[in-house]
């Protein structure tokens, strides 16, 4: 079953499992995505991700599809008390296309910008978690740690001009709760900081890549996740569906992501496919499947609020539900870990 766990401080309960959808409205189809909506909410899922950035890959022409199907399926359904529904402001970026030709940024004008179109795409008057998708300032992140520590002086927009313009959408009741997107411990305690020393609202998770070949997120930020209740909401639990096994040995399978798009250098880094063997191997073992494996895997992390999963069919969305049923036992946790001990984190 799945189960129901608390958003930070917020007082809001959802499901330990969430539904991405960033693929909607390219790799998914509207039909496809309403009939996943659908099957969520009839299993017990009410948490719901997605951005203004979306669909993946970002292009002008689809950008903000996702939120519009959405939008247009609780709209139908009438579902918009039994959803928490978040979605994301996009970062520092150079891709002027989202914001009428200038680079986005999380300044108040364009937090504000953002909010409005958001509110719009998904047909409601207010979202439950708003979220920045990734920070303002530089920073290394989507594998770029491989590269070693390098050290960026440009700031971005300070945290308390942009905590202060959410914190306007708040009292307006046009957000509940905010959240972090791809932030690091440094900057998830600056929020912190700046949100009790300005009396704005707290930042209540935190939205992170972890997997099996990821599990930087416990290099500082598990402990800021448990002690400051900002829980993880895990992204990527399948690494991009490379822990399924279907890209082994340069395999390109007919219309997966990897071969649809490329964007997978984040996990092909060297020690990657040694690692995903011996994953793939232990899901065996102990008889489950690989997907499902690592879907449990993180669900049944501490510090993880909600594991959030994207599918592209009926099958793999019913692989990433029926993974709260495998009881994950003392015995995968250690074969796990000597996995890990082997060759940790080869993709962050």
């Amino acid at each position: 079953m799945i189960d129901r766990r608390p958003l930070g401080r917020t007082g809001l309960n959802v499901s330990s499992l969430c539904l991405g959808t960033m693929m909607y409205g390219d790799q998914v189809d509207e039909a496809e995505a309403r009939a996943q909506m659908d099957a969520c909410v009839d299993r017990g899922v009410n948490f719901f991700d997605t951005a203004e950035l979306y669909t993946i890959p970002p292009k002008p022409e689809t950008q903000g599809e996702s939120e519009r199907i959405v939008g247009r399926w609780i709209a139908k359904r009438g579902a918009r008390d039994k959803i928490i529904l978040a979605t994301k402001v996009t970062g520092r970026s150079p891709m002027a296309w989202i914001r009428n030709g200038e680079p986005t940024r999380l300044t108040r004008r364009q937090v504000d910008a953002a909010v409005e179109r958001s509110l719009k795409n998904l047909q409601t008057d207010y979202i439950d978690l708003y979220q920045l998708h990734w920070p303002d300032r530089n920073v290394q992140n989507f594998g770029a740690h491989l590269r070693g520590y390098e050290h960026f002086t440009d700031a971005g927009t300070p945290f308390e001009e942009t905590l202060a313009a959410l914190a306007d959408h708040v009292k307006a009741g046009r957000i509940r709760h905010v959240g972090l997107s791809n932030e690091t411990p440094w900057g998830t305690m600056k929020f912190l900081q700046a949100a009790e020393e300005l009396g704005a609202p707290r930042m209540a998770s935190i939205q992170n890549a972890y997997n099996l070949l990821n599990r930087s997120f416990e290099i500082g930020l598990a402990e800021i996740a448990m002690t400051e209740d900002i829980g993880l909401l895990a992204y990527s639990p399948m690494a991009q569906g490379v822990l399924s096994g279907k890209y082994l040995n340069g395999a390109q399978p007919e219309g997966a992501r990897g071969t649809l798009f490329g964007r997978l250098q984040r996990y092909q880094t060297p020690g990657a496919e040694k690692a995903i063997a011996a994953y793939l191997a232990l899901a065996r073992d102990f008889g489950g499947d690989p997907c499902a494996f690592a879907m449990q895997f993180v669900t049944t992390r501490p510090f993880v609020t909600s594991n959030i999963f994207g599918a592209t069919s009926m099958a793999q969305l019913e692989t990433a539900l029926s993974s709260i049923d495998i009881a994950w036992t003392e015995e995968m946790e250690k074969a796990v870990g000597a996995v890990h001990a082997e060759a940790p984190n080869p993709c962050p």
